[in-house]
């Protein structure tokens, strides 16, 4: 059962692949946004996933972010998501981003539950129906 309270942590450095540059989020070596995007949504859903029921997975539906400060190469940037809404399928967040220095971002994240196989089935046929 998911209740409000429950966090988890998500954790990269910062490299090569994850930096505005690569990303073409913008032109400097330095922690790109889409890269702490993910990390937050990687925080929240693996603080959930353990609390579902087989055959379940969640999925992102909203994700709205600041990006405060910039974390150079080599930096361990840690995120973090705590549940503060469970509203039926929908479960809500607060995330945050943090390096060695402090916080680098900060926002809220809405997740849904959904079972993963009708889930893929739609997929299916929304791409053979396209």
């Amino acid at each position: 059962m998911i209740e409000v309270g429950q966090s988890s942590t998500a954790t990269v450095v910062v490299n090569e692949s994850n930096i505005a540059k690569t990303m073409k989020s913008g032109a400097l070596e330095v922690f790109a946004t889409p890269a702490m995007c993910a990390l937050m949504e990687e925080a929240a859903q693996v603080a959930v996933q353990p609390h579902l029921n087989e055959g379940e997975g969640t999925v992102g539906i909203s994700l709205s972010i600041s990006h405060e400060a910039p974390s150079p190469v080599g930096t361990t940037i840690t995120a973090t998501a705590t549940v503060v809404a469970v509203e039926g399928r929908k479960i809500s967040f607060i995330v945050e981003a943090n390096d060695s220095i402090g916080l680098i971002g900060k926002g809220t994240h809405d997740r849904f539950v959904i079972n993963t196989n009708s889930f893929m089935e739609k997929i299916a046929s929304r791409a053979n129906n396209h």
